[in-house]
């Protein structure tokens, strides 16, 4: 008998342990994922002000803001590799309005 009581207390107390790690865990991995989320969605609006900048009279054909503008992709690129593993925490309304400001500086050029 008090065998069994060890034991439900020792499950108990365990279970409360786990129960606790799962929820710091939980909240690390959510603050990656916002993380992430932030860090692609400034990568995107750090492209739109390029692509920008690069079609203004004063700048058009400069190879240095070229290669910017293609470095810049070649980052987002990644951080989308990262960013589909952690997608719980899309901005999909500000996602929405850089792609609209990208698109208009694209049809700008």
């Amino acid at each position: 008998m008090t065998t069994l009581i060890i034991l439900a207390v020792g499950s108990f107390i365990l279970n409360i342990f786990f129960g606790w790690y799962l929820i710091r865990l939980l909240r690390k991995f959510l603050f990656v994922s916002e993380s992430f989320s932030d860090l692609y969605l400034t990568f995107r609006s750090f492209e739109a002000f390029t692509k920008s900048l690069y079609s203004m009279e004063m700048f058009y054909g400069e190879p240095v803001i070229q290669d910017l503008i293609t470095r810049t992709k070649f980052v987002i690129e990644e951080i989308e590799i990262f960013r589909d593993i952690f997608e719980y925490t899309l901005d999909e309304e500000l996602e929405e309005e850089i792609d609209g400001i990208a698109t208009e500086a694209e049809e700008a050029q």
